[in-house]
């Protein structure tokens, strides 16, 4: 390594800016862990319903809270930001839709849509 030289630093995290369609990869793959942990508490209150009373009323109560409405709402935004980003891997899989503007535009329709699913599904709900 040679000090004192007028070559620039590599950019990192605190300075390059990561574009849309590579934050939006990242929460790709974050929304299939929290849909993996979700479908946990899925299978848990079926279970609870299956069995004991004493079980289905312990979930049912902790659904029925702040935290419980918070987790189902953030999980509902990850099934459906999931699923939105799956139709733009189908889109990608045409080999078209990769120069940056059209990848920006795609990326605000993609969350966009998202969001809309989720309030709609949790206002009909």
């Amino acid at each position: 390594m040679v000090t004192g030289s007028n070559r620039p630093l590599s950019p990192h995290l605190q300075i390059y800016r990561l574009p849309l369609a590579a934050l939006l990869s990242i929460t790709h793959r974050i929304s299939g862990v929290v849909l993996s942990l979700g479908l946990i508490l899925l299978i848990a209150a079926l279970f609870s319903v299956a069995g004991s009373g004493a079980f289905y009323s312990a979930i049912h109560a902790f659904l029925n809270t702040i935290l419980g409405q918070v987790f189902l709402l953030l999980w509902l935004f990850a099934l459906f930001l999931h699923f939105c980003h799956g139709i733009r891997h189908l889109i990608w899989d045409t080999v078209s839709a990769f120069d940056r503007s059209t990848l920006t535009r795609h990326s605000l329709w993609e969350l966009g849509l998202a969001v809309l699913l989720t309030l709609i599904s949790w206002i009909i709900v």
